[in-house]
């Protein structure tokens, strides 16, 4: 079941919003304020979060830019949520990497289709990711690991050339966008912003993208396992890792290299040990 976490100070509008999810076949979660929200997303393993801007000790800006920083949220979708919309405020949000926003009061229409537009979003991001890695490469040796390993994986683009060359030295290493962002000498809301633009994506995203395929390519080519390559690939904690490799594959990471594996190849990797 699909689970959607809603941080909102105000009771009544919090209230409506699970009302109106529960409804609907999700499983809403409540928090009232941003601390309850952000341990609650950790937590649950929220599938979606919607958020308020304006929230006492807590606002939505810091509650959207922990869980970015978070290699176990940061993918998670997120929807703001506002009582005063303003161009400034607009801007803001997608400068720190939030999906998508709403005005409040919101009617339930607005709300299910903002919620069913970023579903959409991650299912495709998943099958993307299902069809770039569903051929079985050669039976692996020494060299076509090497190779793999040395394939250019991001796109070309010349005002990120220092983004993706840190991100692709440094991905086996547990990075955030704040750490790409020191790197290449800009702030981290501008760097946000800067890649979004040119890729449709965040850094945090290309980090996660990047690591995946580095974590299939281990799965593929050696009999390594989950928890060691979760390490290599820059994860300190292999649950985030086999969470977010669920999240893109839809399956665990054993599940994975069963189904892409062939028998022939097993046998090759297999005759190593």
């Amino acid at each position: 079941m699909t689970k959607i976490l809603v941080i909102e100070d105000e009771a009544q509008t919090r209230n409506s919003f699970l009302k109106c999810l529960n409804a609907e076949g999700f499983k809403a979660i409540g928090a009232e304020n941003g601390f309850i929200g952000i341990q609650r997303a950790q937590e649950q393993l929220s599938d979606l979060v919607i958020c308020d801007i304006i929230m006492p000790e807590l606002d939505g800006y810091t509650v959207l830019t922990t869980l970015r920083q978070n290699p176990v949220t940061a993918i998670i979708p997120f929807i703001f949520l506002t009582a005063k919309p303003s161009k400034a405020e607009f801007r803001q949000a997608m400068e720190l990497g939030a999906d998508d926003y709403l005005t409040k009061p919101s009617t339930a229409e607005e709300l299910l289709r903002a919620i069913a537009a970023q579903l959409e979003k991650q299912a495709a991001l998943r099958q993307w990711y299902a069809l770039e890695y569903q051929q079985v490469p050669e039976p692996p040796t020494s060299e076509t690991v090497k190779l793999a390993d040395s394939q250019p994986f991001f796109p070309t683009c010349p005002k990120l050339g220092e983004v993706f060359d840190f991100i692709e030295a440094n991905h086996h290493q547990p990075i955030t966008l704040n750490d790409v962002a020191r790197a290449v000498g800009y702030s981290p809301a501008y760097l946000t912003d800067l890649v979004r633009r040119q890729t449709g994506q965040t850094v945090q995203r290309w980090i996660i993208k990047r690591r995946m395929a580095a974590a299939c390519s281990l799965l593929l080519n050696t009999n390594q396992a989950a928890n060691q390559i979760a390490e290599a690939v820059g994860y300190n904690d292999k649950n985030y890792f086999f969470y977010q490799f669920r999240q893109y594959h839809g399956m665990t990471p054993q599940m994975w290299r069963k189904t892409q594996r062939t028998p022939f190849s097993t046998d090759q990797e297999l005759k190593k040990f």
